[in-house]
């Protein structure tokens, strides 16, 4: 017998849910899979898929830092001095002077006492909610915040409640109803991945210091992007002092992998010794640290590029909508474009494609059933031309599909 057939013929009931899981090759033989798609050149505002040259409007670059020559060049010296890897946890032997070095830097550009950097933005998340939140404690999360920061919530032993998305009323509520007198800690995304919001951090803030709740905003989408200086969505409100923690990744504005928390002495030292996730991860690379210290740097002192996104956001806000296109309630460079059905979504995407554009289709669960979209995001290195080139695409797409 074949060593196919044999585990055909013997899978365990473990492994069944695998078996049955085709969903996958449905849409495949459709010819309309979108995911795991190999580029086959660096991450730019353009992409090289299958031989063929792509207008990127499908990541997280937004600053356009990824193919920055200073970028590029701190990571290759990290190399050659530290090595590839740390080959350890930050708790043991895997803490280099540049590991602290950098957060350091984080907690001066945040304003915060400290700062403490993880593996990855994920890991920042599920290794921070996990050990904040004791039994008995009550965590408070906006419907719309990223699935990391709902894997932290389920890790802790406190209870978790959601409120509506952006719903001040409803967030007062559910503090009311669930006030017991123990630790209160309200977790939102400073701008929303999938929809391109802002959060209410005002109201936010408000409420939460009337019941004496924590708060902590994930600001992966938002540093480098919203604020005077970049500093994300509590300097653009003007609330640097009146958020606990603020939460971000190095895979988008910084360009490279991991994340952070920025925070006082007291919850950063709290966090080092008792996060599981930081304690039992390998540490980020060398180059990975380089690379986040050049884009800060960058960051800091080239606010032209900062200028130059949101330029081309309200340039696309206003493409887009003028085309009929319903883009919902986005403030950032983060623009949904609503469909509706998910294979429509899939058939939109795969028109795209054709026209030369790369771009994200959402379905559920990552939204509402019905609610799938088309996610497009920007970046500071766009040229006008291939902006005008993305809004023909999608009025000839959008009219062939019968969208617009």
């Amino acid at each position: 017998m074949k060593t196919a057939d044999r585990q055909a013929k013997t899978t365990k009931p473990i492994f069944q849910k695998c078996v049955d899981f085709t969903r996958p090759q449905q849409v495949q033989a459709m010819g309309v899979y979108p995911y795991f798609r190999q580029i086959s050149s660096a991450s730019d505002h353009s992409v090289l898929i299958d031989g063929r040259q792509q207008i990127m409007i499908g990541s997280n670059n937004y600053l356009g830092l990824t193919t920055d020559p200073r970028v590029k060049k701190a990571a290759t010296d990290a190399v050659a001095k530290y090595g590839s890897g740390c080959t350890g946890s930050r708790f043991l032997n895997g803490t280099l002077d540049i590991h602290v070095r950098l957060e350091e830097e984080l907690a001066e550009f945040l304003n915060k006492e400290a700062a403490l950097v993880f593996s990855t933005g994920f890991q920042s998340n599920l290794g921070t909610i996990s050990c904040l939140i004791e039994k008995g404690e009550t965590i408070l999360i906006d419907r719309s915040v990223h699935a990391s920061i709902v894997d932290g919530t389920r890790l802790s032993f406190g209870k978790t409640y959601k409120f509506g998305h952006n719903d001040m009323d409803d967030l007062a509520r559910v503090l009311r109803q669930q006030s017991n007198g123990n630790g209160q800690f309200i977790i939102v995304d400073g701008v929303f991945s999938m929809e391109g919001d802002i959060a209410n951090l005002p109201g936010i803030v408000e409420i939460a210091e009337e019941f004496a709740a924590g708060v902590m905003v994930d600001d992966a989408h938002a540093v480098g992007v919203l604020g005077p200086g970049g500093r994300g969505t509590a300097e653009h409100f003007g609330l640097e002092d009146r958020v606990d923690i603020i939460m971000g990744t190095f895979s988008k504005s910084f360009a490279s992998l991991g994340g952070y928390i920025a925070a006082s002495k007291e919850i950063i030292n709290y966090v080092k010794h008792i996060s599981r996730e930081l304690i039992f991860s390998a540490s980020m690379p060398p180059a990975a640290v380089a690379a986040v210290r050049a884009a800060l740097e960058i960051i800091k002192t080239e606010p032209e590029r900062r200028e130059r996104l949101w330029e081309i956001t309200h340039r696309m806000h206003r493409g887009f909508k003028e085309l009929g296109f319903n883009i919902g309630t986005t403030e950032t460079p983060v623009v949904p474009i609503f469909i509706g059905e998910d294979l429509d979504c899939f058939r939109f995407w795969k028109a795209l494609t054709f026209e030369g554009i790369f771009a994200n289709p959402i379905i559920s669960p990552a939204v509402p059933p019905g609610g799938a979209l088309i996610r497009t995001s920007y970046t500071a290195t766009h040229t006008d031309e291939e902006l005008d080139k993305v809004l023909e695409a999608f009025q000839k797409v959008g009219r062939q599909l019968g969208v617009i």
